[in-house]
């Protein structure tokens, strides 16, 4: 696809990305819009493509996914973390014991380079691990397969998974309005996309422009009762996007500095998905919350790709989901430094 021009890449793509969308979708996939053009970039990606997101395209759908996210938030989270802090805390310093011991491991072995196994076997906050890592020494291409490739791989199981779990065949299908007439909440909603991702880079937030706009959404939610109107296309426009620019990030060399250690690598993500799919049910018999919603709490994904899948699935607490999965990712920005700061020191002694 390097040669083509850049229209031609995207007229591919955009068929690609189509086709793949039907056929998940016959297959009763959650998350289509997600995953299809995830894997139709994988393919545009690793075929040479130079075509990527626009930035505002980029960062007005994550400001969206934002919205959608403080839509689902309730100051029962709150209580959440109150009455349950206990499991949700044991849960996500779990996770980040076993994360960190996968990554020191390979290192240990020498299958990848210093410190890269430790910032790419980080659970959770892609961008942010992949950005810190060059600071600390560490090839940011391998973190950035290592990272994206977990993502890839948990999103496309636990899209699975919600479609084996869950019976839908007594469900009726509601009809969908894809274009709905625009109201007030619209407008408010893309407001906060787009401010929210100003004030995300203001603040240098990891995620800047999910994380602002999610942050104020909250803010308005909680504080006002406001309801952000998110139609279908507009959802499905955004989730394209997001997909998209994952897929796109994989070229042809960064998967070339892999291919050695993509057996360890991905026997890596295994056993990060296994350990976190026991955790999950352990969490699940203790809390006595279904297992499709532990599951999702305990998936060491990237957040907006959760998210996405919860709100995609009946039946899951979305605002469980969040509570487990936004503590985990404030844990590890602020432990991921300092504890692979430590394990460097110790795999250099």
């Amino acid at each position: 696809m390097a040669r083509a021009k850049p229209a031609m890449q995207w007229i591919v793509l955009l068929l690609l990305s189509g086709v793949l969308v039907v056929v998940l979708e016959l297959a009763d996939v959650p998350a289509t819009l997600l995953i299809g053009p995830m894997l139709a970039g994988i393919a545009a990606g690793v075929g040479g493509a130079t075509v990527r997101v626009p930035m505002p395209a980029f960062s007005l759908a994550q400001g969206v996914i934002g919205c959608l996210i403080a839509n689902s938030v309730s100051a029962d989270i709150l209580g959440l973390f109150y009455t349950h802090w206990l499991p949700i805390l044991s849960a996500v310093l779990a996770t980040l014991a076993a994360s960190a011991f996968l990554g020191w491991l390979i290192s240990r072995l020498h299958i990848l380079p210093g410190t890269t196994a430790l910032w790419g076997s980080a659970p959770g906050a892609a961008a942010a691990m992949v950005l810190m890592s060059g600071a600390f020494g560490a090839d940011q291409r391998l973190v950035a397969v290592m990272q994206y490739l977990r993502v890839i791989i948990i999103s496309v199981s636990a899209s699975l998974v919600a479609s084996l779990w869950i019976d839908t065949s007594q469900i009726a299908t509601p009809d969908i309005v894809w274009f709905p007439a625009p109201g007030t909440g619209l407008l408010a909603a893309l407001a906060v996309a787009v401010v929210g991702s100003r004030f995300g880079k203001i603040l240098r937030l990891p995620t800047p422009f999910f994380l602002g706009a999610m942050l104020i959404g909250m803010m308005l939610h909680l504080g006002t009762g406001l309801e952000f109107d998110l139609p279908p296309w507009l959802l499905g426009v955004s989730y394209a996007l997001i997909g998209l620019h994952v897929g796109l990030s994989f070229t042809r060399q960064a998967l070339h500095h892999a291919m050695r250690a993509l057996p360890q690598i991905l026997g890596s993500i295994a056993a990060l998905l296994v350990f976190c799919g026991a955790l999950g049910w352990l969490l699940s018999r203790v809390l006595g919350i279904d297992p499709m919603t532990a599951y999702l709490a305990t998936s060491p994904g990237a957040m907006e790709t959760i998210a996405i899948i919860a709100a995609a699935t009946n039946n899951v607490d979305i605002s469980f989901v969040m509570a487990l999965q936004t503590a985990r990712f404030m844990i590890v920005l602020l432990a991921g430094p300092p504890l692979t700061r430590l394990l460097a020191r110790r795999l250099t002694a």
